[in-house]
């Protein structure tokens, strides 16, 4: 019992050690190349459009990477989504080309959403149900230390434009070995036809859950129009440049200090309230960082405020999924929860910088006016109902 208990732990922890490298590597690589771009003379848009290329990879995957999962376990698909990643990191400083770097961003968001998928659903569905927002709230954490170290990295491009992308490369590497430790394990698998085809199963998963899917999306919006955009916008708005890269990470840093606090609570309270407070609050700040432009500093303040309510959104949404779906949906539920992400992810720096190009207001009203939308759907929509019966 106790060697299961030690097997089950040192697991999670190699999880949760993989997943933080990859925040960091896209928590640096956002930035990074917004700012290379943008010093270049690229369009804010086609800069957004750029970043997009990690997001498009996410959802040219989504719809196969279920099978293999159920088919050969979580193991294997780590270990093929980590090489992708840290290869293509690696390529980068190979040609400077606005396409070359699209592709290969298409290509670490393939690896990444098989990365991240294989991790999220073998915690979620090995979880005991009174841990389980802990749980989901350090692996949302680990991603987010990551994520918010990644932009102090940004700077190591003026002693060379490749130094980032290399150091990079090395520390995915780093972390990737550590799944070949791990002992493969398979999903529970489903009895024939119970719930139909892919497509039936998605159905059925949004049915069950369609509601807890919103946070995830909200957050993806965020990640990427905040570290992807707002850097450009910051920019044209004549922001303090040396408190950048510290206002990017107060938002990540916000999550991590209130994250596993937020999960714990939601384990107690209940998932929906929890994700109301979480956006309710994160609406406010940033509406009120909007008024607070001519400091970077209260900015950076208003960035670290709202990251304390909404930076945990994301997990909060997954392991609300998990009160809601059958267990057996589970790997389904938490691709949709990627899948929804994607989409925020892949909206943000496409609207977001078109946003930045046509519309003279600030670009926080923007992220405030989406959070209070989806808090509005969480209110009206999300009431807790007990799984139903398939």
């Amino acid at each position: 019992m106790l060697q299961h208990i030690s097997l089950e732990k040192k697991r999670f922890w190699i999880l949760v050690v993989i997943v933080s490298i990859s925040g960091f590597s896209q928590g640096m690589l956002l930035p990074l190349i917004s700012i290379i771009f943008e010093n270049d003379g690229v369009s804010s848009q086609l800069n957004g459009l750029n970043a997009t290329g990690l997001y498009i990879g996410t959802l040219l995957i989504a719809p196969f990477i279920e099978q293999p999962l159920r088919r050969f376990g979580y193991k294997p698909v780590i270990i093929t989504g980590g090489a992708l990643v840290f290869l293509s990191l690696f390529l980068f400083p190979l040609w400077k080309s606005v396409l070359f770097w699209f592709i290969l961003r298409l290509v670490i968001g393939v690896g990444d959403h098989a990365l991240h998928y294989a991790t999220q659903t073998w915690i979620t569905t090995t979880a005991p149900a009174e841990r389980l927002g802990k749980n989901v709230a350090i692996y949302g954490l680990s991603f987010g230390l990551g994520f918010a170290v990644g932009p102090q990295f940004v700077p190591l491009v003026q002693i060379s434009e490749a130094l980032p992308f290399i150091v990079s490369s090395l520390l995915c590497l780093a972390a990737w070995s550590l799944v070949f430790f791990l002992k493969n394990e398979k999903p529970e698998s489903m009895k024939a036809n119970q719930h139909g085809n892919t497509w039936q199963r998605y159905s059925k998963t949004l049915k069950y859950a369609w509601v807890a899917f919103l946070p995830p999306l909200v957050y993806g919006f965020l990640e990427s129009s905040l570290n992807a955009i707002f850097p450009v916008y910051a920019v044209r708005n004549h922001f303090d440049l040396s408190i950048l890269a510290f206002i990017l990470s107060a938002f990540s840093i916000g999550g991590i200090i209130t994250q596993v606090p937020l999960g714990t609570l939601g384990d107690k309270i209940g998932r929906r309230k929890v994700s109301l407070i979480a956006l309710g609050g994160g609406c406010l700040m940033f509406f009120i960082g909007s008024f607070l432009e001519f400091s970077s500093i209260l900015v950076l303040i208003s960035f670290l405020l709202a990251g304390m309510f909404c930076g945990s959104v994301f997990s909060l949404g997954i392991s609300y999924m998990t009160d809601l779906t059958p267990k057996e949906l589970l790997p389904t539920g938490n691709l949709m929860c990627s899948i929804f992400f994607s989409v925020g992810s892949l909206t943000g720096p496409f609207l977001g910088g078109a946003y930045v190009e046509h519309v003279d207001a600030s670009f926080l009203t923007l992220i405030a006016g989406l959070i209070f939308t989806v808090f509005i759907i969480l209110l009206v929509f999300g009431k807790n109902k007990r799984k139903l019966v398939a």
